[in-house]
């Protein structure tokens, strides 16, 4: 997608024939949370309403101390020659929620508690339709002319709503939805990979953009280093007997605490900084640590799931935890 926007940027850029700024801000965007609103189960999401503590967790590791420690290091490497708009790119992966899709399929594949990894994901993802302008306001600023509220007016027309609406729609035909058995998954990732098209054709359609190798090097290696420092500090602390949270547990805090939302970011983003020609360089720390979650993430499932499988066989499993990493 990065490559086609690079070769005929006029296509997909605002304004030209594809019209993505009402295509794809209004049209695609909603379509990618209605079909996240008809394939997310209400009944597991009712289940892990018990879950209080581990809930606070999540949200407080992923919405508060994340973003936190992201602009704490920015501000340390602020003072480097690092390019300044991909260095808000990470604030930009740190004011994002967890994702509804990723870390509920690792923690599934492992055997984690799946029920508080779709609850959590959810929860965040609600939230961060309020929190993450909000960080994003705090870090960066605006850019644009558009008010605040009607940012989150626009947040509601193209993400609440057509969830609610995948919801109340699942609730009433559930049977006729599983039966015509809709490749949803498929639809979402093309309609995102439409999104990241046409967010990068309005960047190579200006010509005075231009990304230091070095810097984008550098940013890939801070965020792998970045993931890493997170799964192994959130896996530490959710192991502290303190919290007495279950081997299970345990494995969907690791994902759900330290995966942040593509899904949700760049619709956030191009409502946000729709009209900023440096939108899709702060778009590429993300477009980085997507990708990166997931493969980090699978490679660690054989080992998690020994893990876990470990730890409940004894009595205190978080005694156990340090000892077998």
């Amino acid at each position: 997608m990065i490559i086609a926007a690079n070769i005929l940027p006029e296509f997909g850029a605002a304004g030209g024939p594809l019209h993505p700024e009402i295509t794809v801000k209004y049209m695609a965007v909603s379509f990618i949370f209605f079909s996240s609103g008809l394939t997310l189960k209400t009944e597991d999401l009712r289940a892990a309403l018990t879950y209080v503590r581990l809930h606070l967790y999540v949200q407080l590791f992923s919405l508060l101390f994340v973003p936190c420690l992201i602009f704490v290091i920015v501000s340390a490497l602020s003072f480097s020659p690092l390019d300044p708009w991909l260095l808000n790119g990470l604030l930009v992966v740190g004011s994002m929620p967890p994702p509804v899709s990723s870390a509920v399929i690792l923690t599934k594949s492992v055997g984690g508690n799946e029920a508080a990894a779709i609850f959590n994901s959810a929860l965040g993802s609600f939230l961060g339709i309020i929190i993450t302008p909000l960080w994003l306001l705090v870090f960066l600023g605006s850019s644009t002319d558009v008010p605040f509220l009607l940012v989150f007016g626009q947040l509601s027309i193209t993400v609440v709503f057509p969830l609610l609406a995948g919801q109340l729609i699942r609730s009433r035909y559930i049977t006729q939805i599983q039966r015509a058995a809709i490749p949803w998954s498929s639809l979402g990732s093309a309609t995102l990979l439409l999104i990241i098209y046409t967010t990068f054709c309005d960047t190579f359609a200006h010509e005075d953009v231009d990304i230091d190798e070095m810097s984008l090097f550098s940013i890939i290696g801070l965020v792998f280093l970045l993931q890493c420092s997170l799964m192994i500090l959130t896996f530490y602390i959710s192991s502290m007997k303190c919290f007495r949270f279950k081997p299970a547990d345990c494995v969907a805090l690791l994902f759900v605490t330290t995966h942040k939302s593509l899904t949700l970011g760049i619709p956030i983003l191009r409502i946000v900084y729709g009209s900023d020609p440096h939108l899709s360089v702060m778009s590429l720390p993300l477009l980085i640590y997507h990708p990166m979650q997931i493969l980090l993430g699978g490679c660690l499932v054989p080992t998690v799931r020994a893990w876990m499988t470990a730890t409940e066989k004894l009595k205190y499993p978080h005694l156990r935890a340090a000892r077998y990493v």
